[in-house]
């Protein structure tokens, strides 16, 4: 095995079609968002004999708790390979990471693995010397998954009935509607609700600039748009979904509570789904998922449980994974331990 930067995006974009495990934060284009962004960022291919067997995006994430190389949901490897080909693969990109962050400066390495939370792939971190990171990566540990190849009609049958019922209601109701829109402008329309929303719940949205340059980045290949749902004209509830490598992706999503009655966000989501199977997609991807019965006071436990409505099935994920290069590593672990406990995780 041998590890090369790629600079060519169809060789990457036609890499990551082939394979099961993955999602969007390892696309060309979330590189190019990070790039947007200001963040230096580095695509790394795992060769053998010329042949292409993994790949992995890295993000320079420079923030007032330290500097760190960041891997989101990567790397991502080629399907049936072993588990001493995976940690070669793994080995290579560290070796050459604590080469970079020397160059930049980089305290610690963090990886948000999307290798499947087995013991064999457990081991493939702690052998390499990774620690559990102290909380999780923007990137999630765990999702919830549907397969949207069937017909409609199978699908809503496999919902739970109350979520099909809901369905249902919110869309013989006149005064509902649903709004499909890839249209730049209706950035300030979703950012308008989304703040609305981070007042009412106390969290900080992701800024406007953060917005605009996503969905424009996506844009231009046509793997995104806004869902709106609207009361009687009035935006409600909308919805930033990704559609990329056959996966539509429920990536953002704001409501309004005093409208939670209608029942609106059924009705939304289901319409992404259809919008998913339309484009083609096998998988839709709800985007994060906590046991609700294990941690019910989880600040996920609700929306899991919405999303567990419409079926599926969940993928759990090896943790967070850190590599220490630097002794200030333990000014961030202290700073995110205190996070992790005010944010209930």
């Amino acid at each position: 095995m041998e590890l090369k930067e790629i600079t060519n995006k169809e060789e990457w974009e036609n890499f990551l079609l082939q394979c099961s495990e993955k999602t969007f934060l390892q696309s060309w284009n979330w590189g190019e968002f990070n790039q947007k962004m200001g963040s230096k960022i580095w695509r790394f291919g795992a060769y053998n004999n010329e042949r292409l067997f993994g790949v992995c995006l890295v993000v320079k994430v420079i923030a007032k708790r330290g500097t760190f190389l960041y891997i989101p949901h990567g790397p991502v490897v080629s399907g049936g390979l072993k588990t001493k080909d995976e940690k070669e693969i793994l080995e290579l990109i560290l070796i050459r990471l604590l080469d970079i962050a020397k160059e930049e400066g980089a305290n610690f390495i963090r990886v948000s693995p999307i290798s499947l939370e087995r013991e064999e792939n457990k081991n493939i971190f702690v052998d390499l010397g990774f620690r559990n990171s102290p909380m999780p990566a923007s990137a999630y540990e765990a999702t919830w998954k549907l397969e949207v190849f069937p017909q409609e009609e199978e699908i809503l049958k496999n919902m739970r009935k109350t979520t099909r019922y809901l369905i249902k209601k919110a869309g013989e109701n006149a005064d509902i509607s649903i709004e499909k829109s890839n249209d730049s402008k209706n950035i300030e329309v979703y950012q308008k609700l989304n703040k609305e929303v981070s007042k009412r719940q106390n969290f900080i949205p992701f800024s406007n600039n953060f917005i605009k340059n996503e969905f424009e980045i996506f844009s231009k290949d046509a793997q995104v748009i806004f869902l709106f749902g609207k009361y009687k004209g009035e935006v409600v509830a909308g919805a930033m979904i990704i559609f990329w490598s056959g996966i539509g992706f429920y990536h953002q999503a704001a409501s309004l509570g005093k409208f939670a009655k209608l029942s609106i966000p059924y009705l939304l989501q289901w319409e992404a789904i259809k919008a998913a199977k339309n484009k083609g997609c096998i998988n839709y991807d709800f985007w994060g998922f906590t046991d609700p019965e294990k941690f019910p006071k989880h600040p996920w436990a609700g929306p899991t449980l919405f999303k567990m409505g419409f079926g599926g099935y969940k993928k759990e994920y090896v943790k967070t994974q850190d590599y220490i290069i630097s002794h200030k590593y333990w000014i961030n672990y202290i700073i995110e331990k205190i996070r992790k406990f005010r944010r209930g995780l």
